[in-house]
């Protein structure tokens, strides 16, 4: 263990938010006029994942109900990982795969936008619950990794970092969450400021 190591891990970081600058940008974009107009219609923003990725879709819901930079009111929006008895019950009742499915049976509006984060794009109760979303009518966005998965042959929206590194794929759906985050609140809000 030494310098080189840090370098290393901050080089590879470096490349693969390169790669999603050259590869994703337009993408990333359309994610926000699809966030943007959901919100503007009246519709929410349901967010999943697993491990980390729950983190990520905590994070990015937290900075929309709060706020990201800008001084404004609540946007409505839900991470579906956060309800222990929830998710505890269902996965007792139904099963894992289930958890996030009877929550968008439950919550998910016609309009709404349904993100799955899945670094493998393989999380079998993430891809249920994005198929349940789209027979629903909401808008269905996938925050990958590898190539994809499953998950990216069938959402609306395909985000995936092109890397096999789960720690890079984690880092730059970060700074994706906050560039949406920043790009939802200008357009909703700067106008204000």
């Amino acid at each position: 263990m030494n310098r080189t190591d840090v370098v290393g891990h901050l080089d590879r970081h470096i490349e693969v938010i390169e790669l999603v600058k050259e590869q994703l940008s337009p993408v990333v974009l359309e994610c926000a006029v699809m966030l943007v107009n959901s919100l503007i219609n009246g519709n929410k923003i349901l967010v999943m994942g697993n491990g980390g990725s729950a983190a990520d879709a905590q994070h990015l819901a937290a900075e929309l109900v709060g706020r990201f930079v800008l001084e404004r009111k609540a946007l409505p929006a839900i991470a579906l990982t956060t309800d222990t008895s929830i998710l505890t019950a269902v996965g007792n009742d139904y099963g894992f795969n289930d958890i996030f499915k009877r929550q968008v049976e439950a919550l998910a509006q016609p309009g709404d936008v349904l993100i799955g984060i899945s670094t493998s794009g393989n999380s079998r109760n993430v891809s249920l619950a994005l198929e349940l979303g789209r027979t629903l009518g909401t808008k269905t966005i996938g925050f990958l990794g590898r190539d994809g998965g499953d998950i990216g042959l069938h959402v609306d929206l395909n985000l995936t970092v092109p890397c096999q590194e789960t720690a890079r794929i984690q880092e730059a759906h970060s700074v994706i969450i906050h560039i949406l985050c920043d790009l939802v609140e200008k357009a909703l809000f700067q106008n204000e400021h």
